[in-house]
């Protein structure tokens, strides 16, 4: 029998984290049932049920207030800004873990560093990076910036895991002529993989709901993504009474990123805690 003492801390632990687990919970099960509301029923019963669950909504906010095309503008962004991080990270990761030469640990540093350097010092020089390279207004630009941008966090979670592989394995593998990059492709790679699925979800999500910079260097509607599209349309809802568009919106930008948090949470967690452990 679990004693009175043991209840009550029981109970002070978990009855905090309830409260704040329907905090986060309670608005975004309002919001998905809003947008399936019409203006009227938004207005006169604001925490109710909706009396028929509309779905016009949607369609409207993904053709008619263009959240496809933004969509799918965050998709590439997303899905081209997370590869091209990966392609940069996991060899630097590896060089500088593996690789031994005058100034390594220095240049390691440098990049552990660059993550305490806030990204809103470096908006102006990119804007003007950018228009030299004719590469503003340009979803590949913005995708690139993104992928620089994480290097360093990539880095940091990414070094922690090829560090605790054993060297022997690399030595065995170039003893049966392996090359470099065969040992970094064919050997660490599969082996650090938790590390790797740990850093491609979470710049992934960041990525997906990233605003300012795409507020910054994206120019024309057509290459909005869909932070930028949510406040494009959070004005335009405001004169054009399209409340339950604009909750629509919002859950087709949310949707899959928690669907994806939800899908990937042990992994995030175990390799946050075993690079923090291997490091």
């Amino acid at each position: 029998m679990r004693t009175f003492r043991q209840l009550a801390a029981g109970s002070a632990l978990r009855i905090p984290l309830l409260l704040w687990s329907i905090a986060v919970i309670f608005p975004i099960i309002w919001m998905l049932l809003s947008a399936l509301k019409s203006n009227a029923e938004i207005f006169v019963s604001p925490w109710g049920l909706p009396n028929v669950f509309n779905f016009d909504n949607f369609t409207k906010a993904w053709s008619d207030y263009h959240i496809g095309q933004s969509f799918l503008n965050t998709a590439v962004v997303t899905g081209v800004g997370t590869a091209l991080n990966l392609a940069l990270a996991i060899p630097t990761a590896y060089a500088l873990e593996r690789v031994r030469f005058r100034g390594s640990r220095l240049l390691h540093n440098v990049y552990l560093s660059a993550m305490m350097i806030p990204m809103v010092l470096g908006w102006i020089p990119l804007f003007f990076m950018l228009m030299k390279l004719h590469m503003l207004n340009n979803l590949l630009g913005l995708a690139v910036v993104y992928a620089v941008t994480k290097v360093p966090f990539s880095i940091f979670i990414l070094t922690s895991f090829i560090g605790s592989i054993p060297r022997e394995l690399e030595e065995s593998a170039t003893m049966d002529g392996l090359s470099p990059y065969g040992v970094l492709f064919r050997i660490i790679t599969p082996l650090a993989m938790t590390g790797i699925v740990t850093v491609t979800i979470m710049n992934a999500i960041q990525f997906w709901n990233e605003y300012f910079m795409a507020l910054i260097f994206l120019q024309s509607q057509e290459k909005y993504t869909l932070g930028v599209a949510m406040d494009f349309l959070n004005k335009k809802a405001q004169y054009e009474n399209a409340w339950g568009i604009l909750f629509a919106g919002l859950s087709v930008a949310m949707i899959p990123v928690l669907v994806l948090y939800a899908f990937f949470q042990r992994h995030i967690v175990r390799g946050m805690i075993e690079g923090a452990v291997k490091g």
